[in-house]
């Protein structure tokens, strides 16, 4: 079920907020996600999303489980893609 760049805006904000977010494994991760080595902060991330309108969102099924819609962002020059399984927002690529 597609739940649309607005709600995924506010859960995604809200996880990065509360610290309730995770990061999908990958053997890039230093360069491809951010985020996850510390080289930017949650706060940083969230105030990207917040500059987003609907233009800089897009949302696709997952590769390997159709059922999981991942949500990408591309906003001043930045790379973002999650998806939600809940309870927990999942953080696939966080860069540039």
């Amino acid at each position: 079920m597609e739940i649309g760049f607005r709600k995924a805006r506010r859960a995604v904000i809200a996880a990065l907020e509360s610290g309730n977010y995770l990061h999908v494994s990958r053997g890039d991760i230093e360069v491809k996600n951010l985020l996850a080595s510390g080289a930017l902060s949650a706060s940083e991330v969230a105030d990207i999303i917040r500059s987003c309108k609907e233009v800089h969102h897009s949302s696709s099924p997952h590769h390997s489980v159709a059922a999981i819609e991942v949500h990408v962002i591309k906003r001043l020059g930045w790379y973002i893609k999650f998806y939600f399984i809940e309870p927990d927002t999942w953080f696939i690529s966080v860069h540039q």
